[in-house]
């Protein structure tokens, strides 16, 4: 019954807009088309001059004004339209070219008895190409990680951090590598009515419509290599081989679902794993206002993880708000994931409260409280208890290179814990975790730098 009904609404909204889109004749006003398709409006879209990218930076200002821009978010999630992300931009031969990423090398020491001290660096990079497609806009979306070959084996340590495999087994108190092709996607975005949008998204790797923007390019997560211990629970799917999204944006909402390839990515992290679109999901997101978005989604995912049993449903909401400053800029993030295993009965929940404060242009604070349910530390154990995990990360950066070119920041950050006394013969009673890096990334928002 659940499959024919995910079907039915998957379908249905893939028909409405394949009919709506061909019925309809009338032109849209360009400051109502959603996301950027103002961007591409205007003689401006070809000119390369200053005035002319002053043009351009006026439209996009007025188009971001309405809803959040598709460059600032992950797969077809919404950040706030107020967050400008360290972005070049450029315009050729009528298309809009853009490129962000972040490269972090870092000393990463985990405390405690099951902890240790690498040298690392986390890192991803974006490209995005984006032109008018008859009444629409396309946007072609590619994202790299060199993580396979910068990351540790068997991965980053990360004190109580699961999911995925090294060598077979289960990964335990370390963060996997992200893929080589994190992200092969293509988004069309049609307006229908002056207040109505068909949405459309989809590849061989791409991030189905479950769970907030990845912390990877969340605002509120930017100075922070660690990934969440609750990723697992809450926006995992965010590099998934094999997805087709289909929605609407009506006025400040979007509705949208996905089919897609449920399955985590395996160990051979330059492959691309095609598979059944066997998995489901749903999300409804808001914009109410120009420095707010919230969302929540359900899924089914089957067979996520490698060496469980079974399938899953994944439940997740979250609020995020993104404030200017004079100098600098205030994001933050409140989020909630919930996993339910359906061949154990085991239901696992997360929260995470996080904030990255910018000011004086070249310093950041930010700070990441989570609590989540672990029932995976120790998995040769015939018994899998669940544990409550508290993880309190605070730490500060400062730009030592900031122009419209480039950011280089030195940063520090440390992580204290909350767990379970039956915990401490494995972890000690008061383990403490430090990071020393260097952080590397474009200048902020340079819109029109070549």
């Amino acid at each position: 019954m659940r499959f024919a009904v995910r079907n039915a609404i998957f379908y249905f909204l893939l028909l409405v807009g394949f009919t709506l889109a061909s019925a309809s004749g009338q032109d849209v006003d360009s400051h109502a088309s959603v996301q950027t398709v103002a961007e591409n409006n205007s003689s401006a879209a070809q000119d390369t001059s200053m005035p002319g990218m002053q043009a351009q930076m006026q439209m996009e200002d007025l188009t971001q004004s309405y809803l959040p821009s598709a460059h600032d978010g992950s797969g077809t999630a919404w950040q706030p339209t107020s967050v400008r992300g360290p972005m070049w931009m450029g315009m050729r031969g009528g298309w809009e070219l853009m490129a962000h990423g972040v490269i972090f090398v870092d000393y990463n020491q985990q405390g405690g008895p099951r902890g240790g001290g690498k040298a690392e660096s986390v890192n991803v990079a974006m490209l995005m190409e984006q032109h008018r497609l008859g009444r629409g806009t396309i946007l072609f979306r590619e994202m790299f990680s060199a993580e396979s070959l910068t990351s540790p084996h068997p991965g980053f340590p990360e004190l109580f951090q699961t999911g995925e495999t090294y060598h077979g087994k289960g990964l335990v108190d370390h963060q996997h590598p992200h893929n080589v092709f994190a992200e092969l996607a293509m988004l069309y975005m049609l307006p229908l009515t002056e207040k109505v949008s068909w949405e459309f998204y989809g590849g061989p790797s791409a991030e189905p419509a479950i769970g907030p923007v990845t912390y990877i390019h969340r605002a509120s997560a930017a100075e922070l290599p660690l990934a969440p211990l609750g990723h697992h629970l809450q926006d995992s799917t965010h590099t998934s081989f094999g997805v087709i999204t289909t929605g609407f944006v009506i006025d400040r909402i979007k509705l949208e679902a996905s089919a897609f390839n449920g399955r985590e990515p395996n160990e051979e992290r330059w492959s691309i794993q095609l598979a059944a679109l066997d998995s489901w999901s749903g999300r409804a997101i808001v914009a109410p206002a120009a420095n707010w978005t919230a969302q929540y989604s359900i899924g089914r995912l089957e067979r996520p993880e490698a060496l469980e049993p079974g399938s899953q449903f994944r439940q997740t909401a979250s609020v995020e708000y993104n404030r200017p400053l004079a100098g600098g800029n205030w994001a933050t993030t409140l989020l909630w994931g919930r996993v339910h295993k359906i061949a154990t009965d085991t239901t696992l929940n997360s929260y995470l409260l996080e904030s990255t404060l910018n000011f004086r242009e070249r310093n950041y604070a930010f700070s990441r409280l989570e609590l989540v349910d672990k029932d995976e530390l120790f998995p040769q154990a015939p018994v899998h208890p669940v544990y409550r995990i508290g993880a309190y990360t605070f730490g500060g950066v400062r730009d030592l290179i900031h122009d419209h070119a480039w950011q280089l920041g030195l940063g520090a950050d440390v992580t204290f814990y909350s767990k379970p006394a039956v915990l401490d013969s494995a972890y000690g009673d008061h383990p403490v975790s430090f990071q020393i890096f260097l952080r590397m990334r474009p200048g902020q928002a340079n819109h029109g730098h070549h």
